[in-house]
């Protein structure tokens, strides 16, 4: 009774709700030989469907709320049955007020992602349960994007979307698949999760709040202000690098970020950015060139 309690809810929350991500899914197996290549079609397919059909929430959202996201799985090997190994990209963005521009908000390389699937075989989601590698790593990933998004707009709004991924963390740890455990590396899936819900990196998600909605956000009504305030926002990130030198969840940032505050800063508006170059140099130094171009 359980069980078909559970499904009941399932079909009624994707009736009712609409999904919340509009998630573009490549799958790529050029390093693969010798495999019919219909399995990987197939995946992607499903893969699609899994992150674009499930209702991740029990909001109501209109096509254009929807996450601009993409999913990209390279595939390295395949034994040719069900057991494939891959890392996967997740990258997303939020829309800019007024404007037809995009700003990346996250930008994850995962290579610690192996998983099994067999073709055809259904993707159900159930955040008590680990019942798939890639099920687990797919929705996990999905309340990454939508914490970090909820962040841009709200101080520290994506707070219980964390949680859940966090949730999905914990029961995943006993799986044996890599990228779950504190002991597999310090750029993982724990890391990142135990990351965003510390306070130790709020200066971070509330520099992710103003950057946006103090800084990009209002430059359609005051350029010279909004950039005032993007500056402000990324002198903020300093706090973290006093405690947390290369924290992952720095180098996340500036992965999605450099180019975007790279053009921010070498048009428009006249500043002193002396301070600026200064600090960025010194919170994510492999950046060093773009920095150098600010003026």
């Amino acid at each position: 009774m359980k069980f078909l309690s559970f499904f009941g809810v399932l079909f009624f929350t994707s009736s009712v709700f609409s999904q919340e991500l509009n998630c573009e899914v490549q799958i790529n197996f050029d390093r693969v030989t010798n495999a019919n290549t219909q399995i990987f079609k197939t995946l992607q397919t499903a893969v699609s469907d899994f992150m674009n059909k499930t209702s991740w929430t029990d909001k109501k959202i209109k096509n254009r709320e929807k996450i601009e996201c993409s999913v990209f799985i390279n595939i390295s090997e395949f034994d040719n049955n069900s057991r494939f190994v891959a890392s996967i990209q997740v990258q997303s963005t939020r829309p800019v007020y007024m404007a037809s521009y995009l700003s990346p908000i996250m930008n994850i390389n995962d290579k610690d992602f192996s998983f099994s699937y067999v073709e055809f075989e259904m993707m159900n989601f159930n955040p008590n349960n680990f019942d798939s590698n890639l099920v687990s790593v797919l929705a996990y990933y999905a309340y990454i994007i939508l914490g970090m998004d909820a962040d841009s707009f709200e101080p520290l709004g994506g707070t219980n979307y964390f949680q859940i991924a966090n949730g999905i963390m914990n029961v995943a740890q006993s799986s044996g698949f890599r990228g779950w455990n504190q002991a597999d590396g310090m750029n993982n899936r724990y890391f990142l999760v135990s990351d965003l819900l510390s306070n130790t990196f709020d200066p971070i998600r509330l520099g992710l709040y103003d950057y946006h909605v103090n800084g990009l956000d209002a430059m359609v009504d005051n350029p010279k202000v909004g950039k005032e305030k993007v500056k402000a926002a990324l002198m903020e990130l300093s706090k973290i690098q006093n405690v947390r030198p290369n924290a992952y969840l720095s180098r996340i940032f500036f992965d999605a970020k450099a180019d975007e505050i790279q053009q921010v800063f070498s048009a428009g508006f006249p500043m002193n950015l002396s301070d600026l170059k200064e600090q960025l140099i010194r919170i994510s130094p492999t950046n060093a060139d773009k920095w150098a171009t600010l003026k």
